[in-house]
């Protein structure tokens, strides 16, 4: 278990801030943040909220006794919140965005339900097209997961309704994020699985997500410029020996 190695990771809380220590996998090397995006989702929250956090990372391989006491059966991420241990994901989301409200935190929840949601096939096509190991399939896998980042870059070229509200005429949305000119909850949730997408899909299938995706591409260019995010990403070596098990090359 390491703490307090990473140049982003937040001090522990004093005064009146409540205590919070996220606990993350580690790298291989143990000296960083492994591949998780459910723990990068956490820890981007956590960031975005300007809370004040402990990061610790967890080598998994040396099974620290400090989880079996705080969180039996339980794998990272999961949250230490004022002594209270919580584990379920999703459950952490909620609780973070009640508990650290405005007007001290800003609240990241999205305005527009779509912005949740029309994300949700591209993790699910991709592990498809990625685990394929016959080169007779590949052709239709990729076409189902091209069309995910084609209905995605739709949603981010089609303006949203406070984008009509300004401007009545716009025909094409320049927002650089999902609900807006912010990050949100979704954005927290998507960013590091399209992270895992276009580290995997280059080196296991040459597959680059083309710059004909303006609105894609444009999400990306604005993520990946955000600290709270291109910070918070495991190293691409990491990424790749998570998939090493499990992504498969064409033997064509």
């Amino acid at each position: 278990m390491q703490r307090g190695q990473m140049a982003q990771r937040r001090e522990e809380s004093k005064g009146d801030d409540p205590k919070i220590e996220l606990f993350v996998k580690a790298s291989s090397d143990a000296e960083s943040v492994g591949n998780c995006p459910f723990s990068q989702r956490l820890f981007m929250i956590l960031w975005l909220k300007g809370a004040k956090f402990l990061l610790t990372t967890v080598d998994m391989k040396r099974s620290p006794d400090v989880l079996k006491e705080l969180a039996p059966g339980s794998q990272p991420p999961f949250l230490v919140f004022n002594g209270e241990v919580k584990t379920d994901v999703n459950k952490i989301e909620e609780f973070l965005e009640e508990r650290l409200a405005p007007p001290k935190y800003p609240k990241l929840c999205c305005r527009y339900k779509e912005s949740q949601s029309v994300g949700e096939d591209v993790f699910r096509k991709f592990s498809a097209y990625i685990k394929n190991s016959i080169p007779g399939l590949n052709d239709m896998l990729e076409k189902k997961f091209l069309s995910t980042l084609v209905k995605l870059n739709m949603y981010f070229l089609t303006p949203l309704p406070h984008e009509l509200d300004q401007n009545p005429n716009l025909t094409e949305s320049s927002r650089p994020y999902l609900d807006g000119d912010s990050l949100t909850l979704a954005d927290c949730n998507l960013l590091p699985k399209l992270n895992i997408v276009k580290v995997v899909c280059k080196v296991y299938r040459n597959f680059d997500i083309s710059p004909e995706l303006k609105g894609l591409t444009r999400y990306l260019d604005n993520a990946y410029k955000k600290d709270e995010f291109r910070l918070s990403c495991p190293k691409d070596i990491e990424v790749l020996l998570a998939y090493k098990s499990v992504a498969k090359y064409l033997n064509k």
